[in-house]
C-alpha cells in the first residue's frame, strides 16, 4: 500500500513510519516541522524518507500529498490538555479545520481509507458504577472539591463514592477540555466523510502513550514526558492530586503496531473506534515511582495540586482491538518504563522557551503528534 502519514516527524507519527516501512509499505510523510517543536528534519527519520513540509491547513499542499495514497494515517495534531483560553482557537484551527482540509482532499482524490489518531480524552471521565444506581457518568469535578483534596468523583444522583470499571468503545463521549473537544470533532468529521464518500475510518483512541522521541517538558507534554524531564534536570517528579489517578500507559511502538493493524480493518461508509491500550492500569504515582527508580533520580513528590479539565480515572478495555484488529500491546509496564527512563527526549527548537511562550502563529502550527 501507499500510505501518507501526517505528523510524520512527531512522536507517534515517526514510530508509525518505522513500523509501516518495515512491513513493506510505501510511506510518505507530511509535517509542519513547526519551529516551536523542531529544529529541522529529525535525524531519526530515514534519510531517503519522502517528507513534505507544510501545514495541515494548506489545501494545495494537502491535495498534493494525498494524491495516489491508498490510506492516510492522520497523526498531525496540536496536542496536550490546553493551558488557557488563548489555546482554544489553536485546537479548533489545527485539529478541526486541519482534519476537514485533509478529508476534503481525500474525497477529491478518491483515497478510500483513513486511520485516525483519536484519544481516550473523548470519554471524559472513565466508567464508574454506583452501588445504588449502577453505571453512572459523574459530572466534572468542582474547584471547591479539588481545592479541598476531594478528588474522587461522586454519584451524580446520590453523591456516594463510586467504583471504577473499564471503558469500552460504546461509552458516551464527554470531552472536558479543548483538546478533547477537538478530538471528538475529528471523529465526527471523519464519520461524515465516510458516509459521504463510502470510505472507511478506523479511529484509534490512544491511551497514555509514552516512549522514545517524546518531546521535552512543556505545558503541553504528556505526564510521562513531564516526569522524565524533571528527573533529567535532577528534580523530583511533581505528582498532582494524591497520585492515585488510574491510567493505562501504552508504549509508542505498540501504538505504531496498532496503526499497522488498522490499515485494512475499516468498514466502507462508516467509522469504527478502538481503544489502544495495554490493558494493565497503573496509577500516576506508580508510573512516577517506576521512572524515578529506573532513572536513579529523586523520589516523586505528591503535591495535591490539580488542573481543571483533568479526569480522575480512565482505564480501557482492549478487547475490541484484540477481536477487531488482531492487536494486543506487547510492551510490559516495567520494561517500557525502564527503557523510557534512559531514552533521549526530543528537544524543542528553543530549549529555554516553552510552547506556551511561543508566538500564537507558531503555537497554532505545531501540527504533529
Amino acid at each position: 500500500m501507499r500510505i501518507l502519514v501526517t505528523g510524520a516527524a512527531g512522536f507517534i507519527g515517526s514510530h508509525a513510519v518505522d513500523v509501516l516501512r518495515a512491513a513493506g509499505h510505501e510511506v510518505q510523510g507530511l509535517d509542519s516541522l513547526a519551529p516551536a517543536v523542531h529544529t529541522g528534519r529529525p535525524d531519526y527519520l530515514p534519510g531517503n524518507f519522502d517528507l513534505a513540509v507544510g501545514d495541515i491547513r494548506d489545501r494545495d499542499l494537502v491535495r498534493r500529498a494525498v494524491a495516489g495514497a491508498d490510506v492516510v494515517c492522520h497523526q498531525a495534531a496540536l496536542v496536550g490538555l490546553g493551558v488557557d483560553l488563548a489555546d482554544l482557537p489553536g485546537y479548533a484551527d489545527v485539529n478541526v479545520t486541519g482534519t476537514a482540509v485533509l478529508l476534503e482532499a481525500m474525497g477529491r482524490s478518491g483515497v478510500p481509507r483513513l486511520v485516525l489518531a483519536s484519544s481516550m480524552v473523548v470519554y471524559g471521565e472513565g466508567a464508574y458504577d454506583c452501588a445504588g444506581h449502577g453505571r453512572v457518568q459523574p459530572a466534572p469535578r468542582s474547584v471547591d472539591d479539588l481545592s479541598a483534596g476531594r478528588f474522587e468523583p461522586r454519584c451524580p444522583q446520590c453523591a456516594q463514592e463510586l467504583s471504577t470499571a473499564t471503558v469500552t468503545e460504546d461509552a458516551p463521549l464527554d470531552p472536558r477540555n479543548a483538546y478533547a473537544a477537538s478530538k471528538v470533532a475529528q471523529e465526527h468529521l471523519a464519520a461524515t466523510w465516510a458516509r459521504m464518500t463510502g470510505g472507511s475510518v478506523v479511529a484509534l483512541r490512544y491511551h497514555n502513550v509514552y516512549g522514545p522521541r517524546m518531546p521535552r517538558d512543556t505545558p503541553y507534554s504528556g505526564v510521562a514526558a513531564i516526569f522524565r524531564s524533571a528527573l533529567e534536570a535532577g528534580r523530583a517528579p511533581q505528582v498532582f492530586e494524591d497520585g492515585q489517578q488510574r491510567r493505562d500507559f501504552v508504549h509508542v511502538r505498540d501504538v505504531a503496531r496498532a496503526n499497522l493493524a488498522a490499515l485494512r480493518a475499516g468498514v466502507p461508509g462508516s467509522l469504527r473506534a478502538f481503544n489502544v491500550a495495554s490493558g494493565e492500569p497503573h496509577t500516576v504515582g506508580e508510573m512516577a515511582g517506576a521512572l524515578a527508580a529506573a532513572f536513579g533520580g529523586p523520589a516523586p513528590e505528591v503535591t495535591s495540586r490539580y488542573r481543571l479539565g483533568d479526569v480522575r480515572h480512565i482505564v480501557a478495555s482492549p478487547d475490541a482491538a484484540a477481536s477487531g484488529l488482531g492487536f494486543r500491546a506487547e510492551a510490559s509496564f516495567s520494561a517500557g518504563m525502564t527503557e523510557f527512563a534512559q531514552a533521549p527526549l526530543r528537544r524543542p527548537a528553543s530549549s529555554v522557551a516553552l510552547l506556551g511562550d511561543c508566538p500564537a502563529a507558531e503555537r497554532q502550527s505545531a501540527c504533529r503528534a
